[in-house]
């Protein structure tokens, strides 16, 4: 497979905030950028409350890295499922003098209607956090706790 590449590019626009936008996003029919805001988080001096920070897309980039992973393996093993959802939450902390994102927790919950396919779900959850490319390219430490329900 041929490398990939992603554009983004960050702007500050005031105080500890900025804006993120990548203009491989824009949509073509309104020639809008689908831009984030971003801050410092408010536990740091200066941060910023209700704005997606670092933290906060490091931690959702391995959470929808797991899910898009998911759906496609679920697509490919023909795995009939209701819904997938996952909670996740990414540990900082301050280690040798440094911060770093220490652990992802990811908590995915898939529902099925079939409860014989229960633990073939369950492999599957596995199998998609074993491939997803962000956690292959991350220092910290995932940990998974999935949960498979049956909707009858």
């Amino acid at each position: 497979m041929e490398k990939h590449k992603y554009h983004v590019h960050i702007k500050w626009t005031e105080n500890r905030k900025g804006l993120m936008c990548s203009p491989e996003l824009e949509n073509t029919q309104t020639n809008e950028t689908n831009c984030i805001p971003v801050a410092t988080p408010p536990e740091f001096p200066g941060g910023v409350p209700h704005i997606w920070s670092p933290e906060h897309l490091f931690t959702a980039a391995v959470s929808s890295c797991l899910m898009t992973t998911f759906l496609a393996i679920a697509e490919m093993s023909k795995l009939d499922y209701v819904s997938f959802t996952c909670a996740s939450e990414g540990i900082l902390e301050k280690v040798d003098g440094k911060f770093i994102m220490s652990e992802i927790h990811l908590f995915p919950e898939v529902v099925i209607t079939d409860a014989s396919k229960q633990e073939r779900a369950k492999r599957i959850v596995e199998k998609a956090e074993a491939a997803c490319l962000i956690s292959n390219s991350i220092k910290s430490k995932v940990i998974m706790t999935t949960k498979i329900t049956i909707q009858n």
